[in-house]
């Protein structure tokens, strides 16, 4: 072994703790990066795959009513490589264990049992036969949540009559990879499942025969999709079609879309933390190794060794305590990211959905942490190869105290002693000092990012579920009801209050944008279901106009008082220029808002219904919610405290699993920041302490001396941390602002007292552990002069 790898290694030994912490950090980091990367490769190969080998469509569509015979004009539409038609329809469905009906998709199958788009991947039994009517493949999802296996028969509500459906199978779709049902925000997968039944069975049921009420297309490699949806929808417009969409404005493609996205965010905000910090560790690291070794480098140069034998040295060093914390991170990025596929199999449902490693993720690991270590001691590195033998052998100056601008303006004694060397101190490497403020500051920032997804989560579903939204009950129509359909809901035993709703389907334009949205008209001053703005103030329907919520006039790019042009895609079909008179503010989706009255005039209608909200004694919701699912022409009714404690469920699994995560990771930098800023403080001024304890300084003063210096830096840092890590938030929430959800930027109180406990609880663990150091110094050895 070469004199200056041994020379390494007893390095390495002595500054093992510190290394270690280092190593931690760039781990922290390392693990981060290599989590976000290969869990998103695993997601997006499995959706890739899933998409190419079962064919998932590209342009959607519904009408209420089309003939078979315009299928052959539809597949000649320049573009389309595959067009197939289909039913489409949503039914209650009486599962045993739940006291309230779930909701089923009921997807029709052609007569040749085999779909052209979106095909099934059969998970168990099999596909349903042509000939025999009532068999159905059930979603595996909605099939696990209720125990359902082969032979099993539920009930369910189609068009009126109660028909009994027998589970053949269990399916998988490209098209409910993710299965929310339509108007919620979260999956529900007790309450909502898709089936897949038979041709024959929905014609029969609905009276379709020979004609489809929805329709989906595969296009072409060169295409335009824009052009193809045109062409669809002039097609399908006297057939009451409510618009064509393409598969980035699909449900279920949204929800994976938007967590891909939000995984290559991860990927780049949570490494630049920690190798920043990690970048700063190993200077001070290096810089106080060369300060102390001055005589050995000039000792090294005397004996020959060049200063690029001298500089490659010290950066071996470092390099090898960067690539250590690589391959410590890497490793444990493999874990997190196998165990957060795991957790995505429980959401996404893909006939493959394995860990994947990334080799370029970990490629990109190995060069960025090695390029951060490298830029990050470079200038100290410098100094080492600069620094002429004759200079090196010289001990450096001793430093210059003089009082400080705080102790010129305090009192003469104000001070103990020990106070005033803690400031000068500080003074004399304010660099330093800012640094070491910073780096804590850091680990601050991170346990406020961690922990505020849940503060921005419960804040939401407040907003959303108590203060907007105060109906129980959401009842939805097949057809619009007139009032006489609406006095016989409200006069039903429990229900306290109610109030109607109605929806169309319409496509809104502004300048050259557009966007396909229901406009729901409200009553004036509804009390069930309350618009809001920012502030939490009601906002009421105007009388004329139209209201938009925050997202949609930001994706439309309008401002109040611009005028928007409002295309019905129902009935018959009016196209007007509305004013926006009115925004408000919503987490979820994207919508607009009229007086009911003027919708009611816009379409040229009576006062109908699409639905209604109903306020309802708890002790009897169950009981309406039985009368209602009894009606023909109530199509769904969905129960607010069934989609809250889904949402809760959903969320809770999630975000524990990060904040644990998350706190490791804020403790992880905490610790190695503050412990190294206290063992470099020790080791340059340890023949200080050793003086004191001799002259008479007791080992509790001599301690304050140092330790007192961190804590005055733990304590300047945690309100820098929460304004960074409140920027840091807001960064965050706007990754996460998608027309299906936003995050608000709300963070609590004991959000930020808990990232100052844990700053805190890591500052004395690092104390502690110096403290000890301190008090087995030993006296005789420090205090040698140099030669």
């Amino acid at each position: 072994m070469r004199k200056l790898d041994q020379k390494l290694v007893r390095d390495l030994i002595h500054l093992k703790a510190q290394a270690f912490a280092i190593i931690l950090v760039i781990a922290a980091g390392v693990a981060t990066f290599v989590m976000s990367m290969c869990s998103y490769q695993s997601l997006l190969w499995s959706k890739n795959y899933f998409y190419r080998e079962f064919r998932f469509a590209e342009v959607f569509a519904e009408t209420r009513r089309a003939p078979n015979t315009l299928m052959p004009r539809i597949e000649e539409i320049s573009g389309v490589a595959a067009a197939e038609s289909r039913l489409v329809y949503d039914v209650l469905l009486d599962v045993p264990e739940m006291k309230e009906p779930a909701v089923a998709r009921l997807i029709s199958i052609p007569r040749s049992g085999e779909c052209k788009l979106n095909r099934l991947y059969i998970s168990r039994g099999r596909m349903p036969e042509p000939n025999r009517t009532g068999e159905v493949v059930v979603s595996e999802i909605f099939a696990e949540a209720h125990g359902f296996v082969s032979g099993d028969q539920v009930q369910a509500i189609i068009n009126g009559k109660t028909q009994s459906l027998t589970i053949v199978g269990t399916a998988l779709s490209p098209e409910y990879v993710m299965q929310v049902q339509p108007g919620s925000i979260v999956p529900d997968n007790q309450r909502f499942g898709v089936f897949w039944i038979g041709q024959q069975d929905l014609e029969a049921a609905f009276d379709m025969e020979s004609a489809f009420n929805s329709v989906t297309l595969k296009l072409t490699y060169e295409h335009n999709v824009d052009a193809v949806i045109d062409e669809l929808d002039r097609l399908l417009k006297p057939y009451g079609t409510i618009g064509s969409y393409g598969r980035d404005q699909q449900l279920s493609d949204q929800y994976i879309s938007d967590e891909l996205r939000q995984l290559r965010g991860m990927a780049i905000m949570a490494p630049a933390i920690f190798l920043s910090v990690a970048a700063f560790l190993l200077n001070i690291v290096v810089s106080r190794i060369i300060s102390q070794q001055r005589e050995q480098i000039a000792a090294l140069k005397a004996f020959g060794y060049s200063n690029v034998e001298v500089g490659i040295h010290y950066l071996s060093l470092v390099l090898l305590i960067s690539l250590t914390g690589t391959i410590v991170g890497t490793l444990f990025g493999f874990w997190m990211s196998s165990g957060m596929t795991a957790m995505y199999a429980t959401f996404y449902r893909f006939p493959v959905l394995e860990f994947q490693i990334d080799s370029f993720a970990i490629a990109s690991a190995f060069l960025l942490t090695t390029g951060v270590a490298f830029f990050g001691t470079w200038l100290s590195v410098r100094d080492a190869i600069r620094l002429p033998p004759a200079e090196a052998m010289r001990p450096e100056p001793p430093p210059s105290f003089k009082p400080t601008l705080l102790e010129r303006i305090l009192p003469r004694r104000s001070l103990p002693p020990e106070m005033r060397m803690i400031i000068r101190n500080i003074a004399r490497k304010p660099v330093k000092a800012l640094l070491s403020v910073l780096g804590i500051a850091m680990a601050v920032s991170v346990m406020v990012l961690g922990n505020f997804s849940l503060d921005a989560m419960n804040y939401m579903m407040e907003f959303q579920f108590s203060k907007a939204q105060r109906q129980d009950l959401t009842v939805t129509f097949v057809e619009p009801a007139t009032a006489t359909v609406m006095y016989e809901m409200q006069q039903l035993e429990g229900v306290l209050s109610s109030e109607t709703m109605r929806s169309v389907a319409t496509r809104l334009s502004f300048e050259y944008r557009s966007r396909r949205i229901g406009i729901t008209g409200l009553e004036p001053s509804p009390q069930l279901y309350r618009l809001l703005d920012k502030q939490e103030r009601v906002v009421n329907v105007p009388e004329f106009g139209l209201m938009l919520n925050t997202k949609l006039a930001q994706l439309l790019g309008v401002e109040l008082g611009d005028e928007v042009t409002v295309e019905v895609l129902e009935d018959k079909r009016p196209t007007v220029v509305i004013e926006v008179t009115a925004l408000v503010e919503e987490y979820a989706g994207l919508n607009a808002y009229m007086d009911k009255a003027q919708l009611h005039k816009l379409l040229k209608e009576s006062a109908v219904a699409s639905g209604a909200f109903l306020k309802v004694d708890s002790n009897s919701i169950d009981e309406v919610f039985h009368e209602l699912e009894m009606r023909p022409g109530v199509a769904s009714v969905t129960i607010k405290k069934s989609v809250l404690d889904s949402f809760r469920k959903t969320i809770a699994e999630n975000i524990l699993v990060m904040r644990s995560f998350i706190i490791f990771f804020a403790a992880v930098i905490a610790i190695g920041v503050v412990y190294n800023s206290a063992r470099i403080s020790l080791s340059e001024r340890s023949r200080d302490l050793a003086t004191m304890r001799v002259v008479g300084f007791t080992k509790r003063e001599v301690s304050f001396v140092l330790l007192g210096e961190i804590t005055l830096f733990t304590l300047a840092a945690i309100p820098l941390g929460w304004i960074i890590g409140y920027g840091l938030a807001g960064l965050m929430a706007s990754g996460l602002d998608t027309d299906n959800y936003r995050i608000p930027l709300i963070i609590s109180r004991d959000t930020y007292a808990l990232a100052a406990v844990v700053i805190a609880v890591a500052t004395v663990l690092s104390g502690l552990v110096v403290q000890r150091r301190i008090h087995h110094l030993d006296l005789i050895s420090v205090l040698k002069t140099r030669e």
